[in-house]
């Protein structure tokens, strides 16, 4: 079993296995799309992992897939249809869910990853991975100007906390809209509507984007032939698709991104109050999250 509170001190032992957790999720994912004729792409620092090390970067602790918006939608809507496995969940804020992430994520119940973000939510717990949309990019610059203000209203109220590493004017920014606006059933309508209007139908769209993924990621236009086929490539004991234009995408959001980072810099980024390969999350309620409830029962 592998058990540890405090992600930054994890052994590399540790973090493989929780590595390996996800890879399992990724696989599952996988199947439930190719089966059903929907597209995904390996993003981020896992798209660097497959291209640099051909599976996970040695130290990452997630996993991120991009899916164009429509599929995006489909498979959250269609989960139950499609997933025939109860341990693995689909998992969005809603109305009475808060995940205080703008995207979905594939959770295994029968793990535990509490973030302390969540720490004090009622939610899913497990080891899971992201799922981030890609949306049709306005094509006016008034229709642009209205789709990310919504994007931002969108992120800061489905989120509701604030921003790390981004600077104290950015905090600012977000901590005042939430410090005025603080009932819960206020904020989810808010984002509600919001996410509606960004995504509304583009007619006429020559780009995509990215509305889910921070400020940096709305003002960072896609080509769509990136997108418009996928290559397969190694990614640990399996193959996972790819963008036909991964050295675009990662060299616009990356830059020099086959080259390693300083040893410094070679480190889990989530903040984690528990993890457990093998234990479901809800033995720990009570204990490593929604603390105020005492001790679990179960």
């Amino acid at each position: 079993m592998t058990k540890i509170s405090d992600l930054s001190k994890a052994t590399p032992g540790q973090v493989r296995s929780l590595q390996l957790k996800e890879l399992e999720i990724l696989k599952y994912v996988a199947k439930i799309c190719d089966q059903n004729g929907l597209t995904y792409y390996m993003c981020g620092g896992t798209c660097i992992g497959t291209i640099r090390h051909h599976g996970f970067i040695p130290w990452d602790d997630d996993v991120d897939i991009f899916m164009l918006r429509e599929d995006y939608e489909n498979l959250y809507h269609n989960w139950e249809k499609y997933s025939h496995d109860s341990r693995y969940q689909i998992c969005r804020s809603d109305a009475t869910h808060n995940y205080h992430h703008a995207a979905m994520t594939v959770n295994d119940s029968t793990t535990t990853f509490i973030n302390f973000r969540t720490q004090n939510e009622d939610v899913n717990q497990g080891i899971a991975i992201d799922i981030i949309p890609i949306d049709h990019l306005a094509p006016t610059p008034i229709g642009r100007f209205k789709q990310r203000i919504n994007a931002i209203l969108f992120s800061i109220f489905i989120n509701q906390r604030l921003p790390d590493h981004q600077g104290k004017l950015l905090r600012f920014l977000t901590a005042l809209p939430l410090y005025i606006v603080r009932s819960p059933k206020i904020r989810y309508r808010i984002w509600k509507e919001s996410e509606r209007r960004m995504t509304e139908p583009q007619p006429g769209s020559t780009q995509l984007v990215e509305l889910a993924s921070g400020l940096k990621g709305m003002f960072r236009p896609f080509d769509p032939k990136w997108f418009a086929t996928t290559k397969m490539m190694p990614f640990e004991d399996t193959e996972m698709p790819v963008m036909a234009g991964y050295d675009q995408y990662l060299t616009l959001v990356f830059h020099d991104y086959m080259k390693l980072p300083p040893k410094s810099q070679q480190l889990a980024k989530h903040h984690t109050a528990m993890i457990d390969t093998d234990t479901p999350y809800t033995a720990y309620r009570g204990s490593a999250y929604l603390k105020n409830e005492g001790h679990a029962t179960h």
